[in-house]
C-alpha cells in the first residue's frame, strides 16, 4: 500500500486526503504547522456564541456541481448570499458598482442619463472590469469610470497592495467589476451559503476517515527525513520554501485582524463594509451575520493589509505581478526533479484561489494521479 504524505490541512490538502484515502484505499499522513484544521478558513464559537472567522470572512460559492456535491457530503449550508457594502463619499452603498450604486451616490437625474449610456453600451446583466471601463469616449461615461476608479478601486488598491491597479495582475481587478445590473449580491454563482457547523467542523469531517493520520504543530521539515519515506507527497504550502529559497523569496500581502467587541446587538448594517477611501483598516468584519448567531453583544474584526514578512505574520495572497509569476515558474521547473512531489493550494500554485477553486484543483490533481 503507497504511503502520502500531505502538508497542509486546509481545503486544498483535506480534500486531496480524502480522495485517496476513500478512492484508493491508501495510508495519508497530514500535517500542519498550525494546531488546527482548516486552515485560513478556520473558525470557532466564541463566548457569545458567534462564529468567529479567526482570518477574516468566508463566504463559500460556486458554480462547479463536482465542488458542490463534495461539500454537501460533510456538511449542510444555509442560503448566506454576501451583499458587500462600501461607504462612498460617506454614502452607506453596495459594491461591485452596479445600477443601484448609480442612483445612491448621484441625483437621481444624472444617475438616469449615465444609466442609459451604459445600456447602451454594455449588454445589461454583464461584468465590466474597472481598466476596460476607464477606455471610454464619451465624456459623461469617462466622468463615471474616473469617479468609480478613485473611490472604489484606487485608494483600497494602494491600502490592499500597495500597488495601484495598474500595475497588478488583471485578475484582481477583475473580481470587482463594473456591474451592469441591479444585482446587489457580491457572488453570482448559483451555490452560496455558509455551513451551518462552521468551515473547522466541516474539513474535520472531511479529514475523518480510518486511512487518514492528523499531525498537527508539525512542520514539514520534522518529517523529511530518510526514515519516513513516502511514495507520493503534496504540499500546499509556499512552493519558494519547500525549496529552501534557493531562487529568492516570492512575496505575499498578509492581513491583521484586529477584533473588537461590543456591548450592542450589532455594529453596522451588514457582514462586511469596505472603506475605500478612509482609514487605514480596509474593511470591517461583523461574524454574527453569517449563521445569524442570536447574541446581545457582537464581535468586529477591522482587517488591516501589511506585506508579509517571515516570521512575523502569515502569507496570505500571492502579488501576481509579472516578475513574481516568473520567479513562481522557475520554481515549477526545479519542482520537475521533485519525483511524486504535487504542489497545490494558492501557496503551491501561486494563484488566488478561492474556496472552490481550490477543491476543484483538489478533485483534478486526483484525477490526473489515477491516470498516471
Amino acid at each position: 500500500m503507497k504511503r502520502n504524505l500531505v502538508v497542509g490541512a486546509g481545503f486544498s490538502g483535506a480534500v486531496i486526503s480524502r480522495l485517496i484515502a476513500e478512492q484508493l484505499n491508501e495510508q495519508v499522513l497530514v500535517i500542519d504547522k498550525k494546531e488546527h484544521v482548516a486552515g485560513n478558513c478556520y473558525d470557532y464559537r466564541d463566548r457569545n456564541g458567534i462564529m468567529i472567522h479567526k482570518y477574516g470572512s468566508h463566504v463559500f460559492h460556486t458554480d462547479s456541481e463536482a465542488v458542490w456535491k463534495f461539500v454537501r457530503r460533510f456538511a449542510d449550508f444555509n442560503q448566506y448570499m454576501l451583499k458587500v457594502i462600501a461607504i462612498i463619499d460617506g454614502i452607506e452603498t453596495f459594491i461591485p458598482f452596479n445600477f443601484n450604486t448609480l442612483y445612491d451616490v448621484f441625483p437621481s437625474t444624472l444617475a438616469k442619463k449615465l444609466e442609459e449610456k451604459l445600456l447602451a453600451k454594455f449588454p445589461y446583466n454583464t461584468k465590466v472590469s474597472i481598466l476596460e471601463f476607464q477606455n471610454q469616449d464619451d465624456e459623461d461615461l469617462k466622468f463615471l469610470a474616473n469617479y468609480v476608479y478613485e473611490k472604489v478601486f484606487l485608494y483600497y488598491t494602494l491600502k490592499q497592495w500597495e500597488l495601484s491597479p495598474e500595475n497588478i495582475d488583471s485578475s484582481v481587478t477583475a473580481r470587482v467589476p463594473i456591474y451592469i445590473s441591479k444585482d446587489d449580491r457580491y457572488f453570482q454563482d448559483k451555490y452560496q451559503g455558509i455551513p451551518l457547523e462552521g468551515y473547522t467542523r466541516l474539513v474535520e469531517k472531511i479529514l475523518e476517515h480510518p486511512n487518514i493520520k492528523i499531525k498537527l504543530g508539525t512542520d514539514y521539515e520534522f518529517v523529511k527525513s530518510p526514515k519516513n519515506e513516502f511514495d507520493r507527497i503534496f504540499y500546499t504550502g509556499s512552493i519558494d520554501e519547500f525549496f529552501n529559497y534557493e531562487l529568492g523569496e516570492l512575496p505575499y500581502r498578509s492581513v491583521n485582524f484586529k477584533l473588537e467587541e461590543y456591548d450592542r446587538e450589532y455594529y453596522q448594517k451588514g457582514a462586511i463594509v469596505n472603506y475605500p477611501c478612509n482609514y487605514d483598516f480596509t474593511r470591517i468584519h461583523e461574524y454574527k451575520y453569517y449563521l445569524n448567531d442570536k447574541s446581545s453583544r457582537t464581535v468586529i474584526a477591522k482587517e488591516y493589509s501589511e506585506l508579509y514578512v517571515q516570521g512575523k505574520n502569515d502569507r496570505y495572497y500571492p502579488i501576481p505581478k509579472k516578475e513574481n509569476i516568473e520567479l513562481y515558474n522557475k520554481y515549477l521547473e526545479l519542482a520537475k526533479d521533485s519525483k511524486n512531489v504535487y504542489f497545490l493550494g494558492r501557496l503551491g500554485d501561486y494563484k488566488y484561489y478561492n474556496m472552490d477553486k481550490a477543491i476543484l484543483r483538489a478533485i483534478e490533481l486526483f484525477e490526473n494521479i489515477i491516470k498516471e
